[in-house]
């Protein structure tokens, strides 16, 4: 079993429809037929979506968002027309939500990848190939790739993984064009978003995109380049061989497999409530990224 612990009841707000409860982002239609993103505080971590919320996420996630958003817009737009809080929307939606345009999605994670390690260092360990792309002999968790490759995945439902795919098996679905176009377009951002970072001190090991369509255009959508998105390690850190510090929900999967938790994840019963300390640590580890990146305070 996985999923919502307590999935919560969505917000009713006058003119606006609820759409879809995802593990974080709550999705409603405005009477224009805008789309309307509401970025909540949850947190998943193993497939659950877990009973305690990190104060601040969700603001977090839409103002870094945003700030990617201006960085790339040469290489990709995106799907944002307003931050305006909807007229009858409750106070707490103030700095987490997004009017965006209705797009044509692309049903395909976007994955670009600058470094080994995740789902792509257990495939290689077993294969020397990532998503099908033969890479060479002596990497280990943590390693530089000798250029960034594209490894798209399935988009999987609350409580499911997603999957990696062949590239091949993207032109297959969605038409060689396409597939050509997004692989293209992510290398290119991910390209701009790892030099920014590294400015910054900042590794921008992974990252996974959305795309949709406006007409014949490709737009970025969703969020980009936030911890829940990427894998952001510090830069004067980084050392291959090991599993490297993150700016991530790090402290909550090292608290949910200690022994002080008490859950054991291949069971099929929920994890538990996180403790405080263990809610502090991930608001600062996503607020310290925030700050890093764009170079402003948080408060």
């Amino acid at each position: 079993m996985s999923g919502f612990v307590e999935k919560p009841e969505p917000i009713q707000v006058p003119g606006l429809v609820h759409l879809h409860t995802g593990k974080v982002r709550d999705l409603y239609r405005n009477e224009a037929g805008d789309l309307v993103m509401v970025a909540s505080d949850r947190i998943s971590a193993y497939d659950w979506v877990l009973p305690t919320e990190i104060p601040d996420k969700g603001r977090v996630l839409t103002q870094l968002s945003l700030w990617w958003f201006d960085q790339l817009a040469d290489l990709a737009p995106n799907h944002v027309l307003s931050t305006e809080l909807p007229a009858g929307a409750p106070a707490d939606w103030a700095g987490r939500t997004l009017v965006c345009k209705s797009l044509a999605m692309v049903p395909v994670e976007c994955v670009a990848r600058g470094y080994l390690t995740g789902s792509g260092l257990v495939e290689y360990n077993a294969s020397r190939t990532v998503c099908g792309l033969a890479l060479p002999e002596g990497l280990v968790d943590g390693s530089e790739l000798p250029a960034p490759i594209f490894t798209p995945a399935t988009k999987a439902e609350v409580g499911e993984h997603d999957e990696n795919v062949s590239y091949e098996e993207v032109a297959r679905q969605v038409g060689a064009d396409t597939a050509a176009l997004l692989r293209r377009t992510t290398l290119s951002v991910y390209g701009r978003a790892r030099a920014i970072a590294r400015e910054r001190g900042i590794v921008l090991a992974d990252t996974k995109f959305e795309f949709g369509f406006d007409g014949d255009t490709l737009v970025l959508a969703d969020e980009v380049l936030t911890p829940d998105s990427s894998r952001f390690w510090p830069a004067d850190q980084w050392q291959p061989g090991r599993a490297q510090p993150s700016y991530d929900k790090q402290f909550v999967r090292d608290w949910l497999t200690s022994a002080e938790s008490g859950w054991d994840r291949r069971s099929e019963q929920p994890p538990p409530a996180l403790p405080e300390k263990a809610v502090e640590a991930t608001r600062a580890k996503y607020i310290e990224a925030y700050e890093r990146l764009t170079g402003t305070s948080w408060a």
